[in-house]
C-alpha cells in the first residue's frame, strides 16, 4: 500500500509527491530535517524536535513556514492517515525553490515535506545483542550543531561502517570522539562516570541524547559533559549510542576491540555464553520494552549504567507499571524506568 506524503500542504500519495529541480536542498542541501520517533501511534519528544529545528531554521535564516502547533497537526494526520503504530515521520524544510545561484534568493517561501517510515523501534534486535562500531576521521563542516541535509560525510562514514561489518561510525577530531554518523557518542568510563562531548557547534544537540542524560540525573548517575578519546572510549567498562530511531543501544566492539569484560542483560549479570543466555539474550518479562518519558531510552550494555530496562512513561493509558531494574556491573546505581502497560502484570526476572 503506498504511503501518503506530504508535500507543501497537500497530502498525496508518494508516487504523485514531486518537488522542484531547483530546490535549494538539491542544488546546495540547503535546508534542514527532523525525525520524530513514534509509538502507539505517537511522537515522541515534539517539543525538544520542534526547539531544535527552530533553531536550526534560525541559524540557517529561513522563516518558519509553519508554527508548532501546525507542524504537530502536520505530524498526526501523516501517522493517522498511514495507519503508523510505530515508526518515525521524517520533516524536512528547505529555503525553497529559486533559479541555481549561491546567494540566498529573496522572497521565496521555503518547501515542507514530511513523510513516514514503519520500523520496529521495541523490538530492535540490536538492543539485545548490542553493536559493533569503527572509529573515522570526522571530515564534516564546522557548524553540526544545525541538522542539515547535507549529510555527504555521514553517508561516507555510514557505508565504510557496513563494508567494516560495523553498525555505525564514531568522527575523531583532534584525537576525540565527537559524535555518531546519525547517533550521540557515550562511554562509561573507568571511574564509573558517563560521559559525551559537550553541546557546542562540532556536534549536533541530540534529543535522546539528552533524555538519556536529564534520566541519569534523576537517579544520581554521574554524568559528564567531557570528551573522550578512542582509547579511553576502548578501555572504559561499557559505551552506549543515543538517537531517536533507536533510543539507546549497547556498543560491544569498538575497531574490533571488545568493550567490558561483562554484559548485563536487564536486571542480571550474564557471563557470555553462561547458562542463563539463551541466543544472546536473557529471558525478560514481555512487557520489557522501552517507552520514553518524551524520548526514549535503553541501556548500555542493556544499560548497566542506565538502568533502563524502562523509562517512564506518562501517557493517558492506565495499567500496572513494569519496573525492570538492570544495574551496572560494578555496583553503579543506574535509572528506574517504568511503563505503563495496557494489561495486567506480569513477574520477570527483572523484577517487574
Amino acid at each position: 500500500m503506498s504511503r501518503i506524503v506530504y508535500v507543501n500542504g497537500s497530502y498525496v500519495p508518494e508516487a504523485e509527491a514531486k518537488v522542484s529541480i531547483f530546490d535549494r536542498a538539491f542544488l546546495f542541501g540547503d535546508g534542514i530535517y527532523e525525525v520524530t520517533a513514534v509509538l502507539g501511534g505517537r511522537p515522541l519528544d515534539m517539543d525538544a524536535h520542534l526547539a531544535r529545528l527552530d533553531r536550526s531554521l534560525e541559524e540557517m535564516a529561513i522563516a518558519p513556514p509553519l508554527d508548532h502547533s501546525e507542524l504537530a497537526a502536520l505530524h498526526a494526520e501523516l501517522i493517522a492517515r498511514n495507519g503508523l503504530d510505530e515508526g518515525v515521520v521524517y520533516l524536512e524544510i528547505t529555503r525553497g525553490v529559486a533559479d541555481r545561484d549561491f546567494l540566498y534568493p529573496d522572497e521565496v517561501r521555503p518547501t515542507v515535506v514530511a513523510f513516514t517510515q514503519s520500523r520496529p523501534l521495541l523490538a530492535n534486535p540490536y538492543a539485545a545483542t548490542g553493536v559493533k562500531i569503527i572509529t573515522i576521521p570526522d571530515i564534516r563542516w564546522k557548524r553540526r550543531d544545525i541538522k542539515s541535509t547535507a549529510l555527504l560525510a555521514q553517508t561516507m562514514g555510514k557505508q565504510q561502517a557496513k563494508l567494516a561489518g560495523a553498525y555505525e561510525a564514531w568522527m575523531v577530531e583532534d584525537g576525540r570522539v565527537t559524535e555518531g554518523t546519525s547517533s550521540s557518542a557515550f562511554i562509561v568510563d573507568a571511574d564509573g562516570i558517563v560521559r559525551t562531548q559537550p553541546l557546542g557547534h562540532h556536534i549536533l544537540p541530540g534529543v535522546t541524547r539528552r533524555a538519556v542524560m536529564r534520566l541519569a540525573e534523576v537517579d544520581g548517575v554521574a554524568v559528564e559533559e567531557r570528551p573522550f578519546t578512542v582509547a579511553e572510549a576502548l578501555g572504559a567498562r561499557e559505551a552506549f549510542l543515543t538517537a531517536a530511531s533507536a533510543f539507546v543501544l549497547p556498543v560491544v566492539e569498538i575497531d574490533g576491540v571488545k568493550i567490558g569484560v561483562r554484559r548485563t542483560f536487564r536486571g542480571e549479570h550474564l557471563e557470555p555464553g553462561g547458562p542463563q543466555e539463551r541466543d544472546g539474550r536473557a529471558d525478560r518479562c514481555p512487557n520489557d520494552d522501552l517507552d520514553v518519558e518524551q524520548a526514549a531510552g535503553r541501556g548500555p550494555h542493556a544499560l548497566s549504567v542506565v538502568r533502563v530496562d524502562r523509562v517512564v512513561s506518562e501517557h493517558d493509558g492506565v495499567g500496572a507499571r513494569c519496573v525492570g531494574r538492570a544495574q551496572h556491573s560494578a555496583g553503579v546505581p543506574g535509572i528506574a524506568n517504568r511503563r505503563e502497560h495496557d494489561d495486567q502484570p506480569r513477574r520477570c526476572r527483572s523484577a517487574c
